[in-house]
């Protein structure tokens, strides 16, 4: 294959393709809180109707909560996936995030043994931390500022006197020293 040949996406292979659209799908939006919230929410909901077997023995952790596990793991579970489809909702979706993962922890066995409660902080957290990138265009105005030679000026960068000031220091007026007034 010729290295200097145009790249069209037909060449590619089909699970590269697939690659590249889902990278462009999940760098639009808050993927990685929705995973985690999404994540967080299964352990709270599983571990109180979980029952686990040890030959004969059967160790039950179902709780009198139950129903109160089940509907917070479940709303975790959806503020995950409303986060991969609904980006605009991202601020609700991590502060109920985090609320949810609070309550969770006097409701459904320490909030999924700290396993959901973990996840689902994290998840709430990156929720409220992502903000849509914003590509920054270069305007031709900075390029010919960053192009022109710099002045001579032995004072450049230096602040003058604002704007407001006066000149006349000594004056007892509201103006004087940039609007404070002198005491005495």
């Amino acid at each position: 294959m010729n290295p200097e040949a145009p790249v069209r996406a037909a060449d590619d292979h089909w699970l590269t393709v697939l690659h590249h659209r889902f990278r462009a799908w999940r760098g639009e939006r808050p993927f990685w809180a929705g995973l985690f919230t999404l994540l967080g929410g299964v352990p709270i909901a599983y571990f109180p109707y979980a029952d686990l077997r040890l030959g004969n023995i059967t160790l039950a952790m179902a709780t009198t909560a139950g129903s109160g596990s089940l509907i917070i793991g479940v709303l975790l579970i959806t503020l995950g996936l409303a986060l991969w489809y609904q980006k605009g909702i991202r601020v609700f979706a991590g502060v109920a995030a985090i609320l949810l993962a609070l309550v969770s922890i006097p409701v459904s066995n320490l909030g999924g043994f700290f396993i959901g409660f973990l996840a689902a902080m994290v998840g709430g957290g990156l929720a409220l931390a992502w903000a849509p990138g914003v590509p920054v265009e270069e305007e031709p105005e900075q390029a010919e500022a960053a192009e022109a030679p710099m002045d001579l000026d032995p004072f450049h960068g230096v602040p003058g006197p604002r704007g407001t000031e006066t000149a006349y220091v000594t004056e007892k007026t509201a103006h004087a020293d940039g609007g404070r007034n002198s005491a005495g």
